[in-house]
């Protein structure tokens, strides 16, 4: 969690004790304690109810991550299948070729990550995709090797080209404005149904409601965190494209 994720935190439960001060000092424990018994039935219903939607959206959130730090591997991947295989082919196209691709990697690696986190990309990197598109179907095989070489060439560039569009497609939140209302409106609901019980221990009581909102605004800042691969303390950082660049031999 960051800095501003733990005052959202503090100031969060700071406001819930003092409403529960409040509360205890205007609408005492015995009037609220009548209704235990059927604010409780309502709460176990409420409970569950936003525990599966948090779990749902938890869940969601994770598997898009890792999704996202997938789709980098595999990009990288590929690049290093066009990077391998244009060591095999003839000049000047096989050492344009190893140029390129290590300069799309660190292209991707030093500006378009840090554009992805404002949820841009790098025009000069897809150029670049093009360029090497182009090189490649410039080609003319003239022997049987060179055919198979640049079949495989084609084939990992458009995975190449596949991988990265599903990269830029994950640059947007996971998470929808509709779906944020909901789960904000659920907390509120959630939290504000423990007002209702009655306790003669006070401090019990407000130990335990801010237990509670403790982990629900948690929840709900985990979510925050998640709720953007390339942005947050899980971004998903380059690390793909730093192994590439560092298990390669030098161009040629």
């Amino acid at each position: 969690m960051t800095w501003q994720d733990i005052g959202i935190l503090v100031a969060v439960l700071a406001a819930l004790a003092a409403l529960l001060y409040l509360l205890q000092r205007f609408v005492p424990h015995p009037v609220r304690e009548r209704h235990n018994e059927v604010a409780g039935f309502i709460f176990a219903a409420v409970g569950v109810l936003y525990a599966v939607l948090l779990a749902f959206v938890v869940i969601a959130v994770w598997e898009n991550n890792d999704k996202a730090r997938q789709t980098t591997f595999k990009e990288a991947d590929s690049l290093a299948g066009v990077y391998w295989i244009s060591r095999q082919l003839p000049a000047p196209l096989g050492p344009d070729l190893e140029k390129q691709t290590l300069a799309y990697a660190n292209l991707v690696k030093d500006k378009e990550w840090e554009l992805m986190s404002s949820h841009q990309s790098s025009p000069e990197a897809t150029d670049l995709i093009y360029k090497i598109r182009s090189d490649v179907f410039s080609f003319n095989p003239t022997t049987a090797q060179q055919q198979v070489l640049y079949e495989h060439a084609v084939a990992n560039l458009e995975n190449l080209a596949s991988e990265r569009r599903a990269r830029l497609n994950q640059i947007d939140d996971e998470v929808p404005p509709l779906l944020w209302d909901a789960l904000i409106a659920g907390a509120a609901l959630t939290v504000g149904f423990t007002f209702l019980f009655g306790l003669s221990n006070t401090l019990s009581h407000t130990l335990m409601v801010l237990a509670m909102s403790g982990l629900v605004v948690i929840s709900l800042l985990v979510i925050k965190e998640m709720d953007f691969p390339f942005r947050g303390v899980t971004a998903v950082e380059p690390t793909a494209f730093d192994v590439f660049l560092h298990r390669l031999p030098p161009p040629r």
